[in-house]
């Protein structure tokens, strides 16, 4: 007998979508069946007129916890990515206190968040300066990658130079891991936003024009170029703009392994979003023309992206309005940015693509789930419904229209940019290696129920 029988769907994988029933027993996909095959299983899930999905996973995840757990943490973060349909999540070393920079420091925080986790979770190890020693251990210990800047960050977290960065991937490249970066040219951004305080333009296009696609675009050539000289891996995150999606293509078809995520406000919010509505749809890369997010489907479309993450970055609502750790808020430039969407991604990026642009499921599938896997050392266990996989699967119900609400958030803050957009296509269950994690907006699982995922040797 089986654990678990989802049955009656449209199975969609990155290759195909076909009508058949998912058999899980002890945590893994054992058989893939035949529309009609209903062997007998402890529990059924009736997935009829729905898209079974293989789990997606969010490869760019600021949960905040340990350290800034009033901003979010596992609990509420884990909950909110299982409600959305993600099944695991790659947590980021930074907003972390302190950061994850050490190998020690990366065992104090499973053991912190690991009984209050909803979904499973990855790590990126944190790549700064003065932890070039610690790197190895970070590996031998699970990281799925490096995570760095090249441009402006918190205090807390220093960026690297070109020259810091090139030593650094010399040194990953020797255990196979992965480079990322925050790529967007430090001296660019810090000559133009000192140049709009000189002029008084202290208004959200000042904040735009600080932050212009040529700063995006010469730190992600010079980071595939480094790539290329060191034979590192790399990965480019939150890609904003189609010209540096275009630039990451050319070097993926050169041969190099080079991947990239963009993110789901990427993909359905615009320039004329921040301009309009300010403090809550403030990030970096900014938002783009309406004309660049069209175009930026089509890198989804051809498969340049290995993840449409949430970038999920929780703050207070002081944060985006008041101040920020005690410091008042006196321009757009102090303003917090982020955008809290681990619960709204997959959603939005299935009817942004799916229902508004006839893009294909596989399509999704492909992008959130099984390029991702392969890029962070993980598939084989994760991103796909295949036998021997675990059983990772989210139903979305292509009919269910929604509105996302302050209400329906399960952040620790119920704040996002995504409040008041409407849609269909909905995440109606989501199943973590087996188990039952939610349904219809409801968490229906015990915390503690996400374990961490390492890095496949």
């Amino acid at each position: 007998m089986y654990d678990l029988l989802v049955k009656n769907g449209k199975i969609v994988t990155a290759e195909a979508v076909y009508e058949g029933n998912v058999a899980v027993k002890d945590g893994k996909i054992a058989a893939i069946l035949l529309a009609g095959e209903e062997p007998e299983a402890s529990r059924t899930v009736d997935a009829k007129g729905g898209y079974v999905f293989p789990g997606a996973i969010d490869t760019h995840a600021h949960l905040n916890d340990p350290g800034y757990e009033w901003r979010e943490d596992y609990e509420h973060g884990t909950a909110a990515a299982a409600v959305g349909g993600y099944t695991t999540i790659i947590d980021m070393p930074l907003q972390n206190e302190p950061a994850m920079t050490t190998a020690e420091i990366m065992e104090k925080k499973i053991a912190k968040v690991d009984p209050n986790a909803y979904v499973d979770y990855c790590f990126w190890g944190g790549l700064i300066p003065d932890n070039f020693q610690d790197l190895k251990g970070l590996d031998e210990k699970g990281c799925v990658a490096f995570k760095s800047f090249i441009g402006p960050v918190s205090p807390d977290y220093s960026p690297l130079t070109y020259g810091q960065a090139y030593e650094a991937m010399n040194i990953i490249k020797e255990f196979g891991g992965r480079a990322g970066f925050h790529c967007e040219d430090f001296s660019t951004i810090k000559w133009l936003e000192k140049r709009m305080k000189e002029e008084g333009r202290l208004d959200w296009q000042g904040f735009l024009d600080s932050r212009p696609v040529a700063a995006e675009m010469l730190a992600t050539v010079d980071i595939i170029e480094l790539a290329k000289a060191t034979g590192c891996k790399a990965h480019i995150c939150h890609v904003s703009s189609p010209d540096v999606a275009q630039k990451i293509k050319e070097a993926q078809q050169e041969g190099y392994d080079i991947t990239a995520e963009t993110c789901s406000h990427y993909l359905s919010m615009t320039d004329q979003d921040v301009l309009k509505n300010g403090p809550m749809f403030k990030c970096a890369p900014p938002l783009r023309s309406q004309e660049e997010v069209d175009r930026l489907w089509s890198y989804v479309e051809d498969g340049t992206f290995s993840g449409i993450a949430s970038d999920h970055s929780p703050c207070s609502y002081d944060e985006k309005y008041n101040e920020i750790l005690g410091t008042k808020i006196e321009n757009v430039f102090d303003v917090w940015g982020g955008i809290s969407g681990i619960q709204s991604g997959v959603q939005v990026s299935f009817y942004e693509g799916c229902v508004k642009r006839n893009v294909c499921p596989t399509v999704l599938a492909n992008a959130m789930a099984k390029k991702p896997a392969e890029a962070f050392g993980i598939y084989g266990k994760k991103g796909d419904i295949r036998v021997g996989f675990d059983a990772d699967m989210i139903i979305i119900d292509p009919e269910k229209e929604w509105e996302i609400t302050s209400d329906s958030l399960l952040y620790v803050n119920k704040i996002s940019a995504f409040v008041g957009m409407k849609g269909k296509g909905l995440p109606v269950c989501t199943i973590v290696r087996g188990n039952i994690v939610a349904e219809d907006g409801k968490i229906v699982a015990e915390k503690g129920v996400g374990e961490f995922v390492k890095k496949i040797k």
